[in-house]
């Protein structure tokens, strides 16, 4: 059971990125309703890879680091000085986006695997939905911003 351990494990650890990106940027956004859709998902985003370790279960031999990968962390550092330098709604939602495109592909990776046990290969497919869904949410907050 080590190999999907591996490949889910790098799914919570996007998980946690985008845990800690939609939670610092949301506080950045200035446009009331993108502000509230990403603290919500930061919320959501936590959840995901809680579910996710709760269904590895044993196979999971340590705790992921809820700090995210390094990538992840650079990532939300670029946007929040972006942020600080003015960038505004626009650039922080090209910066949200960017994370997006990170987790889905993460998701795509781990279900081409043949031997994830049928218990997490349902939760990811049910995360996988919602994650698409909020990125086009934030791909359509972004293009509203770019007017």
């Amino acid at each position: 059971m080590a190999f999907e351990n591996k490949a889910v494990r790098s799914v919570i650890e996007v998980l946690h990125d985008g845990e800690k990106g939609f939670q610092s940027l949301g506080e950045q956004l200035k446009d009331t309703t993108a502000k509230r859709f990403f603290i919500e998902e930061s919320t959501t985003r936590g959840r995901f890879a809680s579910e996710l370790e709760t269904a590895l279960g044993s196979a999971i031999s340590e705790k992921v680091d809820e700090g995210g990968t390094a990538s992840g962390t650079l990532h939300r550092a670029w946007g929040e000085l972006k942020g600080k330098m003015g960038g505004g709604d626009h650039t922080l939602l090209e910066t949200a986006e960017q994370g997006e495109d990170t987790a889905k592909k993460a998701y795509e990776e781990v279900l081409k695997l043949n031997d994830v046990p049928p218990n997490v290969q349902t939760l990811l497919r049910k995360q996988q939905t919602h994650i698409l869904a909020s990125h086009d949410k934030v791909k359509s907050l972004r293009d509203a911003t770019a007017a």
